[in-house]
């Protein structure tokens, strides 16, 4: 009940934070649309949020909640706050320089990160300006996990979810209020995201201090809990850097595709992220410090129920959320997006990029759910290694996609050369989608077998996945019914839109939960799972 209790929490401010999410991307969408700015943007959005995964919420969250936890179990309150002050300190002083040296290297970023756009020297110089204003961003967002672990160690999960929120309502304000003010009204995009690091770290700290954990700033590199975060984040920094070299190279890759793919992708996978944060997100954040805290003591048969609970929530939500994301794809990127500068081209194009994600959609939330496992128990080099060997194949794979799609729409025509197959025939960017999928399912894969190996994960509940896949397949029958052509959907109002989508989805939700209760699914299995393995 605890743990459902946080998941709610956490999930419940997550929700909010989406929401704006969603308001914000249909802001953008109508007054910036998927052409060459905002392909700049999406740049100069990407880079610092790479490194945010890097150097927040990837390896040193991962290495710095389970220290946490394990100084908050078996020392004092002072020996806790020497441990928080010494690792903001050595944080800060390594972010002082990573966000110096991205501010001074911005255009040579752009060039080498994003060659596509040297060609075109109005998008070379937007990307370049606007990456000077967002690389800072993270310097406060990387504070802001910092102020988040400890809160989530402490039990506080709402406020930590919510904060987010405040980086789409500074994104909204800059487009709607302040862009007319700018000769490149794309500008105020990213002053707007400077803007929200600030402020969500600002939120937090007052919080903190109430709990007497505020950060005092005190660089120790030579600190015992500094060090032993550092040890266990020297892999996992490893492996977030090769993901990051990853996910650059799908930008670069981008750069190199018709006009607009950075856009496309853009808004297929903020879909995607909408059942990804509320619920693989949340179920990661709620799960690690109570993983943790259950290793440190030893209880084995506790750690083994909370990880089969969180598989059987995840497993009872990844699979519907993907089934329902993907046959309603292109009608909701048209009902949320298609208004303005936003064409119906447009529209098609980020449908694709959808549909792609959401065959990887279980895998995401599956990592998501079982690499907590082996990090509650400070190994973490073992899901580096998965990942690292995921993350090649993903780069294998996005070439592979990229090249056969791209020579599929031009009928393998060498006409032009191959730069120009690859630019002049919009899809191709579906490709790296696809990939990153194929790489989830890997990575959640080999998770999984490695618990196995370890006697920590039970059998699957096959009776349990029947249910779900029963479940499913009556909501895709219901969904397929309910839906008009999609020549219905561009003609339709915007207020038409809006409720005949609010229709198709609760009816298929509904559907789906009716399904589950029919064959025996009640709410108490999701507080307390029946056994994993029982048919």
């Amino acid at each position: 009940m605890a743990l459902m209790r946080s998941l709610f929490s956490f999930s419940s401010m997550t929700l909010v934070s989406r929401v704006l999410g969603f308001v914000r991307d249909v802001v953008l969408a109508r007054w910036f649309g998927a052409g060459p700015a905002m392909d700049a943007f999406v740049f100069a959005f990407k880079i610092p949020n790479f490194l945010r995964r890097l150097f927040a919420e990837g390896s040193f969250s991962l290495a710095f909640v389970p220290v946490l936890n394990e100084y908050r179990e078996k020392h004092d309150h002072e020996s806790l706050k020497s441990l928080i002050d010494a690792t903001a300190g050595t944080l800060l002083a390594v972010l002082l320089i990573v966000t110096s040296l991205g501010v001074f290297a911005a255009p040579w970023m752009v060039a080498v990160l994003a060659p596509g756009f040297v060609d075109e020297p109005e998008t070379f110089a937007l990307a370049a300006d606007m990456l000077r204003v967002t690389f800072p961003y993270l310097l406060f967002i990387a504070l802001t996990a910092l102020a988040g672990g400890i809160l989530n160690t402490l039990g506080r999960f709402a406020l930590p979810a919510l904060t987010p929120a405040l980086l789409n309502v500074s994104l909204i304000t800059a487009a709607v209020a302040i862009s007319p003010m700018f000769d490149r009204p794309v500008l105020a995009l990213a002053w707007g995201v400077l803007a929200a690091g600030v402020l969500q770290l600002a939120v937090q700290l007052p919080v903190l201090a109430r709990h007497d954990v505020l950060p005092l700033p005190r660089p120790n590199f030579r600190h015992p809990g500094v060090k032993r975060i550092m040890n266990l984040m020297l892999p996992t920094l490893f492996g977030s850097s090769v993901a990051q070299v990853s996910l650059l190279f799908d930008v670069f890759f981008a750069s190199l595709l018709a006009s607009g793919s950075l856009a496309w992708l853009y808004y297929g996978d903020r879909l995607m992220e909408f059942p990804l944060g509320m619920f693989g997100v949340a179920l990661s954040v709620v799960i690690l410090p109570t993983l943790s805290s259950l290793h440190a003591r030893n209880g084995r048969e506790a750690y083994r129920a909370t990880l089969d609970w969180a598989v059987t929530l995840g497993l009872l939500i990844a699979l519907p959320a993907a089934v329902g994301l993907a046959l309603v794809a292109e009608p909701l990127v048209i009902t949320l997006f298609q208004h303005g500068a936003f064409t119906a081209s447009d529209a098609s194009m980020a449908a694709w990029a959808l549909l792609a994600y959401c065959l990887g959609l279980p895998g995401f939330i599956g990592v998501k759910i079982l690499a907590p496992a082996y990090f509650s128990r400070q190994d973490s080099k073992t899901p580096v290694k998965i990942a690292v060997l995921s993350l090649v194949v993903n780069m294998v794979l996005n070439v592979l996609f990229v090249v056969a799609i791209a020579g599929w729409l031009a009928g393998w025509s060498d006409e032009g050369g191959f730069m120009a197959m690859l630019a002049n025939h919009p899809g191709a960017h579906a490709g790296l989608a696809l990939a990153s999928s194929a790489s989830g399912w890997l990575n959640a894969t080999l998770l999984w077998r490695g618990l196995r190996h370890q006697s920590l994960m039970p059998r699957l509940a096959w009776r349990r996945v029947a249910q779900v896949l029963g479940g499913c397949a009556v909501m895709a029958l219901v969904l397929y019914g309910l839906q008009p052509d999609v020549e219905r959907w561009l003609d339709g109002s915007t207020a038409w839109r809006a409720g005949m989508m609010a229709v198709v989805i609760v009816c298929g939700a509904a559907s789906y939960t009716l399904v589950l209760l029919a064959t025996g699914l009640r709410p108490r299995h999701l507080v307390r799972p029946a056994r994993v393995g029982d048919q």
